[in-house]
């Protein structure tokens, strides 16, 4: 978690602000459009735990804006969806109401529903329905698969195609994703905390490219410059590939690499496309509509997947 002064000398608290997205929102070189942010001095850590409401409230105490970033991929003993997504955004937005914040912004996902079978989606469903109770102002950001040199996504794929002949497309590997950067969101968050979006409204994000799974995968691999094969695997053996690899995890206390592990609640979610919808468009609740030109996994990838090629970065022009 994060405090730092927003337009105006405003406090600002982030959620979350030590994770993959959070670090890009409180990052000094957020393209103008909150002049005094990240300052030498300005940015100020503060420890403080969803599952513990006093350590949140304390935090988000006297603060004018709240961003809520925080968020789990997989469960453990510890944190599991429920807790962090449901609970952790009741718990933020009462201690944002209550300490007197006059805007929430909440980090979400596209297809949030909490009426879903599959946990994870639910609970970032719940988790909106709770701001939103809390703080009806809430302004909720849905991105669609994020991406960027920390992300799990295109350095998984980029990771394992340097030892594996071939990269297995769960579920058939035909849901459309619209792969959405980083900093690109976290412009969209500063539009936020700087007032430039329409309070109580959901905003649907997601890169000017749309893509299968299996043709994200092969991206991967054209720009890692790796030739492998890009299975298809029903979704039926995706569960059981995915359930593997839950049971490696936990018979070996974490030991089973993490980049082999998939949940089998990650394979149900590549069974649905993963886009913004012509509703959100039309509305201009997008990059567009907030005129930001969000920019494509082509142009970036070659910034940090270029040290999985054989030789490194330098290595150019052939394939592994």
């Amino acid at each position: 978690m994060a405090e730092f002064p927003a337009a105006g000398d405003r406090l600002a608290t982030v959620i979350g602000g030590s994770g993959f997205l959070g670090r890009y929102i409180v990052r000094p070189d957020l393209a103008g459009f909150l002049r005094p942010y990240g300052a030498v001095g300005q940015v100020e850590p503060v420890q403080a735990n969803v599952r513990f409401p006093d350590s949140v409230a304390a935090a988000v105490y006297g603060a004018e804006i709240v961003v809520n970033a925080s968020g789990v991929k997989r469960e453990t003993a510890r944190q599991n969806f429920e807790a962090v997504h449901a609970y952790g955004a009741d718990v933020v937005a009462r201690a944002a109401k209550a300490g007197g914040a006059g805007a929430l912004i909440h980090i979400s996902g596209l297809g949030s529903d909490a009426e879903s079978s599959n946990a994870y989606v639910a609970s970032k469903g719940r988790a909106e329905q709770a701001a939103r109770t809390a703080f009806p102002e809430t302004v909720i950001l849905r991105p669609s698969v994020v991406f960027g040199p920390e992300d799990d996504f295109f350095n998984r794929f980029a990771n394992l195609a340097r030892f594996m002949p071939a990269l297995p497309a769960f579920a058939g590997g035909t849901a459309k994703l619209q792969p959405v950067y980083v900093a690109d969101i976290a412009l969209a968050a500063a539009k936020a905390i700087d007032g430039g979006l329409k309070p109580g409204a959901t905003y649907e994000l997601g890169g000017p490219e749309k893509m299968t799974l299996a043709e994200a995968m092969r991206l991967a691999l054209r720009v890692s410059e790796r030739r492998r094969v890009v299975a298809p695997t029903s979704y039926g053996l995706s569960r059981l590939i995915a359930q593997a690899t839950e049971i490696a995890s936990a018979v070996s206390l974490g030991l089973f690499p993490e980049m082999l592990t998939t949940t089998r609640d990650q394979v149900d979610l590549l069974r649905f496309d993963n886009v913004v919808s012509p509703t959100a468009f039309a509305e201009g609740r997008t990059f567009e509509g907030l005129g930001i030109a969000p920019r494509g996994a082509e142009a970036i990838l070659p910034s940090y997947l270029t040290r999985y090629r054989k030789t490194g970065q330098f290595e150019s022009n052939r394939f592994a």
